[in-house]
């Protein structure tokens, strides 16, 4: 996992010998983004509950997770004009690999924002470029998405507007509901698989964001054939992986 620029004096305090080392990195990024303005307090819930359902599945990229990451990293190859989208949460844990994935699959990245402020929405923009990134789409001119009418329905007219294939990450349900209501393809990274993104999407990925940006980059990398992806059918999986957890 890569570290946040907004965090990296706070994670020198942190053992690496720690049995939850992993975890409270990215606690405190989470925590270093919401004294920065990127991210709002109720990320850290977010984070939290994102966090819950790792446990569940043994903080690992479960056998379904590697196999939708491997159906999304096609999808991405294969859509016209992709879009990864990029919300606070998001930029402070893993903005490196986000640039990344975007330039080895060709997609734009934007950012859209819930809880918006034009602030936020420029610092976050500003990481993205820090970590490499060339133009990032929704800064400025927005336009709505059809019956969405938070924030996040306000997209760059030439980024999610234009895109026939959207990748979100962490819960999103409303929009992502809004985004199949316009015709556009869906990818969701949600640790959650009961969630309105999870049902909602084309394609759900059950893993940590953390965990699924960089497997993701090495199979877009290495290059990874899958075919006749049930997505309905990965989710029940990763939700047998849930109840084996629950067994012991």
């Amino acid at each position: 996992m890569a570290k946040s620029s907004i965090a990296a004096k706070t994670l020198v305090d942190i053992p690496k010998s720690h049995p939850r080392y992993e975890s409270l990195v990215q606690r405190h990024l989470i925590e270093e983004g919401i004294k920065s303005g990127v991210v709002t307090p109720t990320g850290m819930i977010a984070q939290g509950r994102g966090e819950a359902f790792d446990y569940l599945i043994g903080e690992r990229t479960i056998e379904p997770a590697e196999l939708a990451e491997k159906a999304a990293v096609r999808a991405l190859k294969s859509a016209k004009d992709p879009v990864i989208s990029v919300n606070g949460n998001v930029a402070a844990l893993c903005p490196n690999e986000v640039v990344e994935l975007a330039k080895i699959v060709n997609a734009k990245i934007e950012v859209n924002l819930f809880y918006w402020t034009k602030e936020r929405e420029e610092k976050i923009a500003e990481i993205l470029r820090h970590a490499g990134a060339g133009k990032v789409y929704g800064v400025g001119k927005k336009i709505n998405v059809p019956n969405l009418d938070s924030a996040r329905g306000r997209v760059d007219p030439e980024g999610i507007a234009k895109a026939d294939l959207v990748l979100v990450m962490l819960e999103d349900g409303d929009r992502t509901q809004a985004l199949k209501g316009w015709a556009k393809n869906v990818i969701a990274i949600d640790l959650n698989p009961f969630s309105r993104t999870a049902q909602t999407a084309d394609i759900t990925i059950v893993d940590n964001v953390v965990r699924a940006l960089p497997n993701m980059i090495k199979f877009a990398k290495q290059g990874c054939s899958v075919k006749g992806f049930d997505n309905k059918k990965n989710i029940r999986e990763s939700v047998g992986e849930i109840k084996k957890t629950l067994s012991l």
